[in-house]
C-alpha cells in the first residue's frame, strides 16, 4: 500500500557479501571468551542478517512485559495488547504461517504428545516455535521496494546526525567507501541499524549532552542484553509411553517444535525469569553416542557455518576421536544414508528448509538445551572504543556480563523441571548443579541476539526512546529493532522485532499526515 510518503533507505551493503563493508563492523571485546568479535553473527549487506538466519518465530510472552519485582529493571511502557494487531501480519512477512503459537490452536487434527503423561503447574509442553523458510528479507520483498514509494540506496553508510539547537535532527551525512559523502534532508529519520549498530550511531553523534544523542543520562549502549544459553545433563524419558521431539507440519506447510516453557505463574512464584528448553541429541564431539549422523556431522565440521559450529560443536576436541566417528558412520551407514537423502530433499533443495537436525535415541536419553531470559544489567554494555573504520566512525566496544539473577534463572527452572519429570513418573533428568554457571557460558553470549541497548521506557533518565520508539531529546528521531527492548524474554527476537516496525511505521503515517 502506497502511504503517500517519499521514503529514502540508506543500506550500507550491496546485493553480495563484501568484506571491505563487513569489515565496518569490527571492533573490539572486553572479554573473547564471553562475547564473540562484533563482526560475526552480523551481515552488513541487503538483507542484512536475514541471510543467515534460522527462522525460528514466536511472539513475546505477555509476562515478559510485566514489571517484575524479582527482575531488575523489568518493565515495558506498552503491553501485549499494542503488539497484538501487528504479531500476525509479522507472521507472514516472516512467511511463518498463522498466528497460532500453542498445539492446540495451530492443529485442528489431533497430533502426538511431545511427553506423554507430562501434566505439571510448572512446565507446560504445547507452546510452539513456528519456523520461517528460513525468509531472506533483501531477496524476498526487494520487488515490493522497487514497485514502491521507498528509494532504495545502497553502499550508502550512514555516519552522522546534525541536530537543531532543540534537539531535532536537521541533517544525516553519508559516506561511501571510495570516498563520496553527501547529505540528506528529512522530516524524520529512523535508525534500523541492529542491536549493536544502533547504539554504536546514537553514541557518535554528540547530541544535545555531547555525550551523544539520548545519551545524557550514559544510558545509551547499557543493559546489553543477548540470551543465556546452553546444553546439560542427560534427560531419561524412559518412563514416559511415548516421546516427540520433532517437528510437526501445519496444515499450511509450516515446521512447528514443542519445547517445555516454565509456566508464567511458576516464574512469579519460583521468581525466575523467563525459561524454555528443548529435548537435544547427544554431544557431537564425543564419538561414543554411536550415532553415524552425529559423527557425520563432526567430520564435516570444517565446512560448518562458523555462526553455528560454536553451539553445534563447541571448542571440545576428543583425541584421536575421528576415526572412532568414522567407525560410527560406517556402523550406521543405512541412518546415516537416510538422513543424508533427507537433508539434500528437505533442507539443501527445498525452498522451505527442514530447520535442524533431529536425532530420536532408542533409549530416549536426551541432552536438555535450555535458553532463558537475560536480566538487564547496567554494567553490561557497549562503547565506542579508540580505533577507527574506513570512513572515520569509532568501532565499537562490547563489554557483555551476565549477573547471579542469571544463573539463578537457569539454576531453578533445571531444578523444577527434574522434579517435573521425578514426580510424573516419566524418568528422570540427571546433571551437576555446581556446573550449571560453567555450561551457560561456555561458549559466551547467545551470538546474534543482540538487545536492551537504546530501551524504551517512559522516564528519559532511564531510557532512550519513549513508548513509539521516539529518541526522548530528539523530536524527530526514531530507533526500532531489539535495541530497543527492555527486557529479552525467552523469545528469538526477529518476530517482535518485525511487529515492533510495524507499529512504528502505522506511527510515523499517522503524525506525518497530520502535520501535513
Amino acid at each position: 500500500m502506497d502511504s503517500g510518503l517519499d521514503v529514502l533507505l540508506l543500506e550500507s551493503g550491496a546485493d553480495r557479501p563484501d568484506e571491505r563493508t563487513e569489515r565496518l563492523y569490527e571492533g573490539t571485546v572486553s572479554d573473547a571468551r564471553m562475547h564473540s568479535p562484533p563482526d560475526r553473527y552480523r551481515v552488513r549487506r541487503f538483507g542484512g542478517s536475514s541471510t543467515l538466519w534460522g527462522g525460528r518465530c514466536m511472539p513475546f510472552d505477555p509476562i515478559d512485559f510485566e514489571e517484575r519485582g524479582y527482575i531488575p529493571h523489568s518493565g515495558w511502557p506498552i503491553g501485549p495488547q499494542d503488539l497484538q494487531p501487528y504479531y500476525p501480519r509479522a507472521n507472514r512477512l516472516c512467511e511463518a504461517g498463522e498466528f497460532a503459537y500453542t498445539a492446540e490452536a495451530a492443529f485442528e487434527r489431533p497430533i502426538r504428545p511431545m511427553i506423554a503423561g507430562l501434566d505439571s503447574d510448572t512446565f507446560t509442553s504445547n507452546t510452539l516455535e513456528r519456523f520461517s523458510c528460513p525468509t531472506d528479507f533483501g531477496q524476498r520483498y526487494r520487488h515490493r521496494l522497487q514497485d514502491g514509494p521507498v528509494r532504495v540506496l545502497q553502499n550508502a553508510n550512514l555516519c552522522g546526525l546534525s541536530h537543531h539547537p532543540d534537539g531535532r535532527i536537521e541533517s544525516a551525512t553519508v559516506r561511501t567507501l571510495p570516498g563520496k559523502q553527501f547529505s540528506v534532508q528529512a522530516r524524520v529519520f529512523v535508525l534500523a541499524a541492529g542491536g549493536l549498530e544502533n547504539a554504536r550511531l546514537l553514541l557518535a553523534n554528540p547530541g544535545l549532552s555531547g555525550a551523544g544523542i539520548g545519551n545524557a543520562h550514559d544510558i545509551v549502549g547499557r543493559f546489553y542484553m543477548c540470551h543465556i544459553a546452553g546444553t546439560i545433563g542427560t534427560m531419561d524419558l524412559s518412563g514416559a509411553a511415548s516421546v516427540w521431539h520433532g517437528y510437526e507440519v501445519s496444515d499450511e506447510g509450516i515446521y512447528c517444535r514443542r519445547r517445555l516453557a516454565l509456566r508464567p505463574q511458576a516464574q512469579r512464584h519460583l521468581q525466575a525469569g523467563n525459561f524454555i528448553a528443548r529435548l537435544h541429541h547427544p554431544h557431537i564431539p564425543d564419538p561414543g553416542h554411536g550415532v553415524g549422523v552425529l559423527s557425520l556431522l563432526y567430520l564435516a565440521r570444517p565446512l560448518i557455518p562458523y555462526e553455528y559450529g560454536k553451539r553445534l560443536y563447541g571448542d571440545d576436541e576428543i583425541p584421536a576421536s575421528r576415526m572412532a566417528h568414522l567407525a560410527n558412520v560406517l556402523r550406521d551407514s543405512p541412518a546415516t544414508a537416510r538422513f543424508l537423502w533427507h537433508w539434500l530433499t528437505q533442507r539443501t533443495l527445498a525452498t522451505r528448509k527442514f530447520p535442524s537436525i533431529i536425532v530420536h535415541p532408542r533409549n530416549r536419553r536426551y541432552s536438555l538445551d535450555f535458553h532463558a531470559e537475560q536480566v538487564p544489567n547496567p554494567d553490561s554494555r557497549v562503547t565506542l572504543g579508540t580505533g577507527v573504520d574506513a570512513l572515520g566512525m569509532r568501532r565499537l566496544n562490547v563489554d557483555w556480563r551476565y549477573t547471579a539473577r542469571d544463573v539463578d534463572t537457569v539454576r531453578i527452572a533445571l531444578a523444577a523441571l527434574a522434579d517435573t519429570v521425578h514426580a510424573g513418573g516419566l524418568g528422570r533428568f540427571e546433571y551437576e548443579p555446581d556446573n550449571i554457571e560453567e555450561e551457560m557460558t561456555r561458549y559466551g553470549a547467545y551470538g546474534g541476539h543482540h538487545i536492551g541497548t537504546a530501551r524504551m521506557g517512559a522516564d528519559p533518565r532511564s531510557s532512550v526512546v519513549n513508548a513509539d520508539c521516539r529518541v526522548h531529546e530528539a523530536a524527530n528521531l526514531y530507533v526500532t529493532g531489539s535495541a530497543v527492548f527492555p527486557t529479552s524474554s525467552q523469545a528469538n527476537p526477529t518476530l517482535t522485532i518485525v511487529a515492533l516496525s510495524l507499529r512504528l511505521a502505522d506511527h510515523l503515517q499517522k503524525r506525518l499526515s497530520l502535520e501535513g
